[in-house]
């Protein structure tokens, strides 16, 4: 249901129903303390992501494999979290998925062989994007105007943070006291509650439910990928940049422990420097997409331009080739590890700046009925490319030394 909808429940006759717009339970007429907690929670979910599991005395591309099918399972996710958040309601996805993922996490951490292991994290990536899906989505119904895509850039820097911080410590608190936002489902229990008509669901019930999720949210992600371009060519862009984010976080481990001497803690640390450069890469879109409102508010009367949203890419894409460079060539012995980290930083910035841009664009471009469905069909392309990645560079037992990493990092 859109945000702007006026739909309102009509009572009997002597019974005063509010206007949603002017109802204290749509969440834009909450206060901003309010506001800013829910906005946390799809945020703060996003950060769970347990360490790969080494212990079972794998090769180097078979014990990747758990990694990239938790990946997998954040591209097919969506699909079944999307339509079940506009029928049950936000606050529904958000409570069934925070126990759901804690178990499969836990699941992985106790798991006895490798099969299960990988089970376990292909289920917890397809419980943990619930968020994901969900999260922009909240953050539209939270908030309007230039607050909008401050929401989401926050939304989307925490989802990088999780590779570096991880952790879930404190986060199942947060999602237990979340409230609902999302207006049809609210609508639906109040006209319950009163007796009222109870409108429609969005998504039918029985076999015409799994023909609407194969045909509206599945194939639609798929019809935009072949037949529109733009949507093609951002997710393809979008691919990359998730293609060498995984490639440094399964190789980092490996060539600070063997150029400097790292113990696996200490390599673990190194990934700070990404969590550091994407908090200063959503710090610096907020800067960036109020300067470019004005600029173009002061040039063409209306500051709502898509292609504002792509300024923090224009800066962020050649800051990433420039932070491969670096670290290829100063991650090597007689250059102090201090300089790869840094190089992870500004690769960090740099990476916020280009995928969130690129998410802001098409949100904009494709408007409120067709952005959720660009938004996915991107996903759905990111995550299979991006967790393929990490097992194509390591197709094999070769020793990672520093004049490999010359070249490697750059291709």
């Amino acid at each position: 249901m859109d945000k702007n909808s006026t739909v309102s429940l009509q009572g009997p006759p002597g019974v005063e129903v509010l206007d949603w717009m002017i109802d204290a339970a749509n969440a834009q007429n909450w206060c901003t303390a309010k506001n800013i907690y829910n906005t946390a929670i799809p945020s703060l979910l996003c950060l769970l992501m347990s360490k790969i599991k080494q212990e079972f005395h794998t090769n180097t591309s078979l014990s990747l494999l758990p990694f990239s099918l938790y990946v997998y399972g954040l591209a097919f996710g969506p699909t079944v979290s999307a339509p079940l958040s506009e029928t049950f309601g936000q606050r529904f996805i958000y409570i069934l998925v925070t126990p759901v993922v804690l178990l499969f996490i836990l699941g992985a951490g106790f798991a006895r062989n490798f099969a299960t292991l990988a089970v376990c994290r292909l289920l917890a990536g397809i419980a943990v994007s619930a968020p994901l899906a969900v999260g922009a989505g909240t953050i539209m119904d939270l908030w309007s105007g230039i607050s909008t895509h401050w929401g989401v850039i926050l939304l989307m820097t925490t989802a990088f943070l999780g590779p570096a911080l991880g952790g879930t410590v404190g986060v199942w608190i947060f999602a237990l006291g979340a409230e609902e936002i999302y207006a049809g489902p609210i609508i639906r229990h109040r006209a319950k509650k009163l007796g009222l008509p109870i409108p429609p669901r969005p998504v039918p019930r029985g076999w015409a439910g799994l023909r609407f999720l194969a045909t509206v949210t599945l194939a639609r992600q798929v019809y935009m990928l072949l037949r529109e371009p733009m949507v093609l060519l951002c997710s393809l862009y979008s691919s990359l940049n998730f293609s060498i984010l995984f490639c440094f976080l399964a190789s980092i481990p490996l060539i600070f422990g063997t150029t400097y001497g790292f113990t696996p803690g200490e390599a673990g640390l190194v990934l700070i420097g990404i969590a550091v450069g994407c908090i200063l890469g959503g710090l610096a879109l907020m800067v960036i997409d109020g300067y470019a409102v004005k600029w173009y508010r002061d040039r063409y009367t209306d500051g709502s331009t898509p292609e504002r949203m792509l300024w923090g890419a224009m800066l962020g894409g050649p800051l990433m080739a420039v932070s491969l460079f670096w670290f290829a060539w100063t991650a090597r012995p007689g250059i102090h590890w201090m300089s790869g980290i840094v190089a992870t930083g500004v690769f960090g910035f740099s990476n916020i700046l280009v995928f969130v841009s690129t998410m802001l664009y098409l949100t904009n471009v494709c408007g409120a009925q067709y952005g959720a469905s660009a938004l996915a069909a991107n996903g759905l392309l990111r995550y299979l490319v991006g967790g393929s990645f990490p097992l194509l560079r390591f197709p094999g037992e070769f020793p990672t030394t520093p004049v490999m990493q010359l070249w490697k990092s750059p291709l």
